[in-house]
């Protein structure tokens, strides 16, 4: 199969730039990025894709035992690069996709040049001193109401993950995002995010990393990045003035600006 049609890649830009690779996060696609992705074009060579199931991927290539890990999201992101003989990669990964890209850069390092971690979270169920935001009963409540009416999950959710009450059209647009994925493969997905403990990845990180958080955002809180940055060697943690988990559609101008001096930086 051809990765480049079966992941929806998308490549823009000069085509001898430096490559930021976009990975997208839970229930999204590609479009997330469409506010942040122009403006890096300017001076990256920019890779978008979807995740197979997700976007205008080739959802016959979705398989429930490969995409009930975030190791299988991470083989996506490998497939792209080796397709594209992607080399010295800034990978950008929201949400859960910034555990994906960690997964990624461990698997195969020499491919990455830096990560940008958007908002991440390495588990999202509190742990003894470790607070993720949620306890298991929250996420087992999260779940079942995911799996018992999704259309009406999406609803209630998307604009509490969004953030910013006083932009509707924001969390309207997650909305949408969400009802547009077959709700089997997005029931799979929240598990293999919501259940993961990607706690003792981060010590393995050897690829320059950025930890992009918000200054409020119930998903991820600021003491989850904090904890990031504690546990990657040598990362830099920047909060951005944004509200809500999705700063690529909120805050899309300090995204890019940040992201664009952690590239730069790392070619100097």
């Amino acid at each position: 199969m051809d990765v480049v049609t079966r992941n929806n890649v998308t490549v823009t830009g000069p085509p001898d730039a430096p490559v930021a690779m976009l990975a997208h996060g839970f229930g999204c696609d590609q479009n997330m990025w469409r506010l942040v992705a122009p403006a890096l074009a300017a001076d990256f060579r920019v890779v978008s894709f979807d995740y197979v199931g997700f976007g205008h991927s080739d959802i016959a290539m979705w398989d429930e035992q490969r995409y009930s890990s975030l190791h299988g999201y991470a083989r996506d992101v490998l497939d792209v690069c080796e397709a594209l003989d992607l080399r010295d990669v800034a990978l950008v990964g929201h949400s859960v996709s910034a555990m994906i890209a960690v997964l990624a850069a461990i698997a195969e390092p020499d491919r990455f040049a830096g990560l940008v971690l958007l908002t991440p979270s390495p588990r999202y169920i509190d742990d003894g001193d470790y607070r993720g935001g949620f306890s298991r009963d929250d996420i087992d409540e999260l779940l079942d109401s995911l799996d018992s009416n999704y259309l009406g999950w999406s609803a209630a959710m998307a604009p509490v993950i969004m953030g910013n009450p006083d932009r509707p059209e924001l969390g309207a647009e997650l909305t949408n995002s969400f009802c547009r994925v077959d709700p089997h493969i997005a029931g799979v997905f929240a598990r293999a995010t919501f259940l993961s403990d990607n706690r003792a990845d981060l010590a393995r990180v050897r690829t320059p990393s950025l930890i992009l958080q918000c200054s409020h955002d119930v998903i991820a809180p600021p003491q989850v990045g904090s904890f990031v940055h504690a546990h990657i060697a040598g990362s830099q943690l920047v909060t951005l003035e944004a509200t809500g988990h999705c700063p690529q559609l909120s805050a899309p101008e300090a995204t890019t600006a940040a992201i664009t001096a952690f590239v730069d930086g790392l070619r100097s």
